[in-house]
């Protein structure tokens, strides 16, 4: 077996802490069930993408140690919560605004390039640091430290987390496109999802404010 291959057990472990993970409401998922539900199914898979890229950015980080040393600085891990909570703030304005880039009605002329929305997934991903404590205290713990091959085994399960979360985000997905043809022409429901997106982003942007960093 590869050098950067870890062994089954710790696959197979992993494996299922990934699928709890994946199936976690958090801010991720509400991006997609929201860019879905505004844009369609692509959009909704170019912030998949996004948020992909952004596991793959954490991953890489926690592999070369640069993770550590943002989460251990108090300063810099509050910034980080700072830009990620307002980010939130910013989405939920955006959910309730006449014509905003996340309500679920349709407006003409403002529709986002799939590019837009890749980097949205991206930013809330990277301004996440919950994620970031995750990728830091818990992937580690599957590696021993003084492994010579640690670090290529921390970004083998970094691409496994990817590959078990993608089943739940795709039928995250194509659910939110069921959704949509069901209650657009509803505009009560449509209301009130525009105000639920708000609630859901306001509310992980207080959890992540809530967020410590890691103890020395």
């Amino acid at each position: 077996m590869p050098a950067f291959v870890p062994e089954l057990s710790v696959i197979l472990t992993f494996a299922i802490a990934g699928f709890v993970l994946a199936v976690t409401p958090g801010p991720d998922m509400a991006l997609f069930v929201s860019r879905t539900m505004n844009f369609g199914r692509a959009h909704g898979f170019a912030a998949v993408l996004g948020t992909s890229t952004g596991i793959a950015v954490h991953t890489a980080l926690v592999a070369f140690g640069i993770s550590v040393l943002i989460v251990a600085a108090p300063t810099a891990f509050w910034a980080l919560k700072i830009v990620g909570a307002l980010y939130l703030v910013w989405l939920a304005i955006q959910a309730i605004r006449s014509g905003g880039g996340l309500l679920v009605t349709r407006a003409a002329g403002k529709q986002p390039s799939l590019l837009q929305s890749y980097f949205t997934g991206l930013a809330i991903n990277l301004t996440n640091p919950k994620v970031a404590l995750f990728f830091v205290t818990f992937l580690p713990q599957f590696i021993s430290a003084d492994d010579p091959a640690a670090a290529s085994k921390l970004l083998f399960l970094g691409v496994e987390f990817i590959v078990v979360s993608l089943p739940v985000v795709i039928a995250t997905v194509l659910f939110a496109e069921w959704l949509t043809t069901t209650l657009r022409d509803n505009q009560w429901v449509t209301k009130a999802l525009n105000w639920s997106f708000a609630a859901v982003f306001i509310a992980f942007a207080a959890t992540i404010l809530l967020a410590e960093g890691k103890k020395s």
